[in-house]
């Protein structure tokens, strides 16, 4: 392979079918937009589009010289994210030939939907593990007749309070291990866990079956949708949630239950030297996540540790990790969560440790930077300008646009960028898109850019517009429509959702079923 800063030829398809389970490290990365990437990509593809790709890289595939191969449309896109990625430098980067049309061509299977690798592993868990389930009906019924029943959701405090099962408490999976004894201090309490479809009801129900908790568990099939399409109301706006710090009576039973588990997987514990020394291999790609919550993070962790809550990193671990088959190092501050979520990580495939080490430095900032060589206007001065005549350009997400923009400005994207004469004004929420999409525009007049708010702009007087439906559909290739409202009356697209989910397994090859792990 090269090694001197140039971009490889073309790969075809079945090179890089090989290369995605020939063992060693690759990113594949498909640099369209999130819209197009949802409708139909490859299996292990990471989703880094081309109008966020210089600092979305710089977190998804922190070593330079790893084997990078990107795709598109076949339409020139992957190409110039390519030759963007040599200059950040990158030095092994190849493009697949004819884009996902020829992997098509190919035989090879593209899906729908996000989180790929990780949705079909929790599907995958539950035909392995034969995860024990309860419908919404049954449930309903045991809760009206005021079982002795406790309902755990297990996403994101964020999601849990967007919609809910009644009487549930949030308590992400990666908390679960935590936490369980303080919130069910009862063994003879039915715990039942959900989230808004499947795979998190699964894996959060079969981590407290393998950390051995002896109470009867079960895993909501079809999460709040399933709850929702048998005419339950759900709740809104709840705040019940775990403790943030682990009751002390039950922390030395939660460690030694979280530590048995990952030595029955084989889960290597390190000192912060061996990281050190894994860091500094130049061959291999070492990430480094911080599985406690968000608060915890904030207020210190190890040096160097990005955030990535526990539950979370399962169930999407594409979205933190650009690199198939690099190492995982987690680090926790009480020895349970990091060792938990490692199970689970070990049996997806991934090799990872535990760190042993206490959190205390500094937060890393999850925002890589981009050099910013635009000047930024306030709202009075782009008012102004738009008057002299200059061009209003707003690139922020498309569905932003729709809801409110300056009237006159025109929704583009840095993939569409087109040359234009005169002042523009890029109208953006973050800096970064806007100088990246300024790099399309090389011989234009003269660029500025706006970070306001929509309040901010009309106190300057810039008057504004709500266009619903414009962009049109087909234009919003940054937003994904695939049964985007299933969680807002649209029945027919939860089911199809679940449909999707429950599917995965049938779409899958034997080689991509290979490289899951199951410990039974």
């Amino acid at each position: 392979m090269a090694t001197n800063h140039t971009i490889r030829a073309r790969e075809d398809a079945a090179t890089l079918k090989d290369w995605l389970h020939d063992g060693q490290e690759i990113a594949l990365l498909d640099v369209r937009e999130h819209g197009q990437y949802g409708e139909a990509h490859l299996f292990y593809a990471v989703n880094a589009p081309y109008s966020r790709l210089e600092f979305e890289v710089a977190r998804l595939v922190p070593r330079k010289t790893t084997r990078v191969v990107v795709y598109d449309n076949n339409d020139g896109v992957a190409e110039r994210a390519a030759q963007a990625l040599r200059q950040q430098g990158y030095t092994e980067v190849g493009v697949l030939d004819g884009g996902v049309q020829a992997w098509d061509a190919a035989g090879y299977a593209l899906f729908a939907g996000v989180n790929l690798p990780s949705k079909t592993f929790g599907e995958l868990a539950e035909h392995e593990l034969h995860t024990p389930a309860i419908g919404a009906e049954e449930l309903n019924r045991r809760i009206a007749a005021g079982e002795n029943l406790v309902v755990l959701d297990g996403r994101p405090f964020t999601e849990y309070q967007k919609m809910s099962i009644p009487t549930a408490t949030c308590c992400p999976n990666g908390e679960l291990a935590l936490h369980i004894d303080t919130l069910v201090p009862d063994e003879s309490t039915t715990i039942v866990i959900n989230c808004a479809g499947r795979t998190r009801s699964i894996i959060g129900a079969q981590t407290l079956i393998n950390l051995g908790v002896k109470n009867p568990i079960y895993a909501l099939e079809n999460g709040t949708q399933g709850w929702y399409l048998k005419d339950y109301p759900l709740d809104q706006g709840q705040s019940r949630r775990h403790a943030i710090d682990a009751a002390p009576l039950t922390l030395d039973r939660a460690r030694a239950r979280a530590q048995a588990l990952a030595a029955r997987h084989g889960i290597p514990n390190i000192k912060p030297e061996k990281l050190a020394s894994l860091l500094a291999d130049p061959e291999r790609s070492t990430y480094v996540f911080d599985v406690r919550t968000p608060e915890e993070y904030a207020q210190g962790t190890y040096a160097g540790a990005a955030h990535a809550a526990g539950g979370q990193l399962i169930q999407a671990t594409d979205q933190y990790v650009g690199t198939r088959n690099a190492r995982l190092v987690l680090v926790d501050s009480e020895g349970v969560r990091a060792p938990a979520v490692a199970s689970w990580l070990r049996q997806l495939g991934w090799e990872v440790y535990v760190l042993d080490a206490v959190a205390g430095g500094a937060p890393v900032s999850a925002d890589a930077q981009v050099e910013n060589r635009l000047a930024r206007v306030d709202s009075k001065t782009a008012a102004r300008l738009r008057d002299e005549g200059a061009a209003l350009v707003d690139v922020r997400p498309s569905m932003s646009y729709r809801a409110s923009h300056i009237d006159g400005a025109r929704w583009s994207i840095r993939s569409r960028a087109e040359a234009l004469n005169g002042v523009t004004v890029l109208v953006a929420d973050d800096a970064r898109v806007a100088e990246l999409y300024a790099r399309e525009l090389a011989g234009s007049g003269p660029l500025y850019f706006l970070l306001d708010t929509p309040a901010q702009w009309q106190a300057a007087g810039l008057p504004l517009a709500e266009t619903p439906d414009l962009p049109s559909d087909a234009e919003c290739i940054d937003f994904l429509f695939f049964v985007h409202d299933r969680h807002h009356g649209n029945k027919a697209a939860a089911i199809k959702y679940l449909e999707w989910e429950t599917n995965l397994v049938n779409q899958i090859d034997a080689r991509e079923r290979a490289a899951y792990r199951f410990q039974p």
